[in-house]
């Protein structure tokens, strides 16, 4: 008897398990009886169902991330480009999300990767590469969004948000990119250098013309000092030539007779009455 009763114990004890079941706040639940929906559940907290006729599907509520791997797009300018995005989504209707895709996320995420990839495409397909990479990114996104919104509404979820997260050019775009950019930058440097050298020809000529001028001036002062220390000296010359003659002739027959006999070798033949001695000479004067 002690063993049926504690049969009978674990069978309530079972059964009453059965019929109870939480919805986290995380979380939105389907009550199934037999494969049909009969209830969605998005309160949480503790919940009642029927053992062996109902059963409970739960789903998270919270935003998912799909981080679609890198897809390779075509620009307008038929330029291969390599995008890396990612998607944030969430279920809005748990039933129709559930007969749609039977709740597999991952079915849901490979149908949204294909969405994503067509709008991405089309999107890609109108637009440069100058467009795509700083223009009309966020034109971009808002454009898959609504597109994409269309396509899902019959899944259940809503997107929230398309993001690329990254932009690579191909090898060979990205060689020519390379290319193009080294060019613009020589024509950039030698633009540069090119103004650089006419600034220094005109800085060049500024100087040299000041140098000129100041030369010039430097000169004119020169000559105007010159001229006014020899008119000084020719004036001091005749004053103290007229104060005593005599003597300034003998001085400058000393200085001639210096300059005459500057070496012990030197030798001057003339005649001692000639005027070059008459200093010397009292017959001569």
């Amino acid at each position: 008897m002690q063993k049926i009763g504690l049969i009978i114990i674990a069978a309530v004890f079972f059964i009453l398990s059965s019929a109870v079941y939480t919805v986290d706040e995380t979380q939105v639940a389907l009550k199934l009886r037999l494969g049909e929906i009969v209830s969605v559940e998005k309160e949480p907290g503790l919940k009642f169902k029927t053992p062996f006729v109902n059963n409970v599907v739960k789903f998270d509520a919270r935003i998912q991330t799909l981080d679609a791997p890198a897809e390779r797009f075509l620009t307008g300018e038929k330029k291969n480009v390599i995008v890396d995005s990612y998607v944030k989504w969430r279920i809005v209707d748990a039933e129709r999300f559930y007969k749609s895709t039977g709740g597999n996320l991952a079915r849901t995420n490979n149908r949204l990767a294909q969405i994503i990839k067509t709008g991405l495409k089309s999107e890609f397909s109108k637009r440069t590469i100058a467009d795509v990479v700083s223009g009309e990114r966020s034109e971009i996104m808002a454009n898959i969004v609504t597109l994409a919104s269309k396509d899902i509404g019959e899944f259940g979820i809503e997107i929230v948000d398309v993001r690329i997260k990254r932009i690579d050019l191909s090898q060979e775009v990205s060689n020519s990119v390379y290319r193009r950019m080294q060019a613009e930058r020589h024509r950039v440097a030698k633009e540069f250098r090119s103004m650089g050298a006419e600034e220094a020809e005109i800085i060049r000529a500024g100087a040299d013309k000041e140098r000129t001028i100041i030369l010039a001036n430097a000169y004119r002062d020169s000559e105007i000092i010159r001229g006014e220390g020899d008119a000084m000296s020719a004036n001091n010359y005749a004053k103290a030539y007229s104060q005593n003659s005599d003597f300034y002739s003998f001085h400058r027959s000393l200085e001639s007779y210096k300059k005459s006999f500057a070496n012990q070798n030197d030798v001057l033949v003339l005649s001692p009455n000639t005027e070059f001695f008459r200093h010397f000479n009292p017959e001569a004067k």
